[in-house]
């Protein structure tokens, strides 16, 4: 079993979307089983559940992530993770400094669609702008959803409906 783990800064937005959207796609492409997705933060509001915003936009793409709670990112999470997406340069700096040997697993979760930027944080702000992360979150895994199977070393799912 492959282990992806999503990092963001505290666990109640981005990451917990980009893990569902990442299930939501493995499903579809018939890897639920062979891929483990999870998340954390490096500043998490530990025990918090996903922001209200979060929870309704994934829902109306019928992904629940309610159940989801913050939780702190550790080496351990680190050390088990085939791959680490993060959503900020400011993730990788933080995980090396936590765990400098395992750098070479961690990818701004644009980069698996060949780009180089942040995910901004939709936290605090409207509704509308959660619903652009989500839809950038998507655009970026769809785009590189074949280069991430690649990098765990899984078939290609070149026939595999999107979302």
């Amino acid at each position: 079993m492959k282990k992806i783990l999503c990092v963001c800064t505290g666990n109640i937005c981005r990451s917990p979307m980009a893990a569902g959207l990442l299930r939501q796609r493995f499903a579809a492409a018939g890897l639920a089983d062979q891929v483990e997705v999870d998340s954390a933060g490096v500043f998490a509001l530990v025990g918090r559940p996903p922001s209200h915003e979060a929870v309704q936009i994934l829902a109306e793409r019928g992904i629940d992530i309610s159940h989801h709670r913050a939780r702190e990112l550790d080496i351990a999470d680190i050390a088990e993770a085939d791959l680490v997406l993060v959503m900020e340069e400011a993730h990788r700096r933080s995980i090396f400094y936590l765990a400098p040997e395992h750098l070479h697993k961690v990818l701004l979760l644009s980069e698996i669609a060949g780009q180089h930027h942040d995910v901004r944080d939709p936290y605090g702000q409207s509704r509308e702008a959660y619903r652009r992360c989500v839809e950038e979150l998507e655009q970026l895994i769809d785009e590189g959803f074949e280069r991430l199977l690649r990098r765990l070393d899984l078939p290609a799912q070149a026939d595999s409906p999107k979302r």
